[in-house]
């Protein structure tokens, strides 16, 4: 999945869990951790295996679960002891959506042994090491493409939360002077 399909996936699930749970939507800050969580996996796997090839692909470390599981137990003491559960929240939200958007079709198609990496290293990969690649898989384009469009329209009905976060001051125009 691209980057931005990882936003929207990860974007459409903490806008529906913010309003289920506190009928509100993101916050400005929490929209910032998403993205990051969003985009985690493939920051640390990809240059990792790519071009320093510490790891044997793209999707190991950082896409297995186990992983997830450690990392979020770690920064969620971190985040309760500094009062930013709302911040670990949506950056959990994002990194396990990850991994699980890239498999998603797959699996729904029957490719369970592509899976593999969600258990890694309990688990062997499915598929030997790969350089970078910026191909897609054509059929998928459509299903992104339609996420995108979703979340987009979700953000800006939430009031487009994180905007104002990365404008300089003196640059939000719906803020009072």
């Amino acid at each position: 999945m691209w980057p931005w399909g990882h936003l929207a996936v990860g974007y459409l699930a903490y806008s529906g869990l913010r309003r289920t749970r506190t009928t509100r939507p993101p916050t400005g800050t929490d929209v910032i951790a998403l993205v990051v969580g969003t985009q985690f996996p493939d920051l640390v796997d990809k240059p990792l295996a790519w071009w320093v090839g510490v790891l044997p692909t793209g999707r190991s470390l950082a896409h297995s679960l186990l992983t997830a599981s450690v990392l979020l137990a770690v920064t969620y003491g971190i985040c309760r002891r500094n009062g930013h559960r709302s911040r670990w929240a949506a950056f959990a939200v994002g990194y396990v959506s990850h991994p699980f958007a890239d498999v998603l079709l797959t699996v729904l198609a029957g490719g369970y042994g592509r899976a593999t990496f969600l258990l890694w290293p309990i688990l062997p990969l499915s598929s030997p090491a790969s350089g970078p690649s910026v191909v897609g898989v054509p059929g998928d384009f459509p299903i992104e493409l339609s996420l995108v469009v979703a979340a987009v329209y979700v953000w800006l009905a939430d009031g487009a939360p994180g905007v104002a976060s990365v404008l300089p001051l003196g640059s939000d125009p719906h803020r009072e002077r």
